[in-house]
């Protein structure tokens, strides 16, 4: 009986940490320009119910990955004082990092590169 309610509160504490991080992110896209946050709480959104049922491993990884986003965008938001961002957002992947992803990641990348140059050149005209 302790095991069982001992993986019930893990489950609880880690349904509990993955609402925070999801609604930290939130949070964080309101200091983006107004494209980039649409765009971002869609990806955002997409990536976190494409992993509701993925193995512990997995989710390993994605809530680390979710957290460097995380701190990644508060730092380049400045959001530690006034002015402390650093104007720069977003982060240039590597050819060793891209060689980590999977086919599908690589897609996803792909799409949201379009959709990003494509609202860019909407916004121009």
């Amino acid at each position: 009986m302790k095991s069982h309610n001992n993986k019930v509160m893990t489950s609880q504490t880690h349904i509990q940490k993955v609402r925070f991080l999801y609604k930290t992110i939130f949070k964080l896209h309101k200091g983006l320009p107004e494209e980039l946050q649409i765009l971002g709480n869609s990806y955002t959104r997409d990536e976190f119910k494409r992993h509701k049922k993925c193995t512990n491993e997995e989710a390993a990884v994605f809530m680390s990955e979710w957290t460097n986003y995380a701190i990644t965008i508060a730092e380049q938001l400045g959001l530690k004082g006034p002015k402390t961002g650093t104007k720069k957002l977003g982060k240039p992947l590597n050819e060793c990092e891209l060689e980590l992803f999977r086919d599908e990641q690589l897609h996803q990348l792909y799409e949201l590169m379009v959709t990003a140059k494509s609202e860019k050149t909407d916004k121009e005209m």
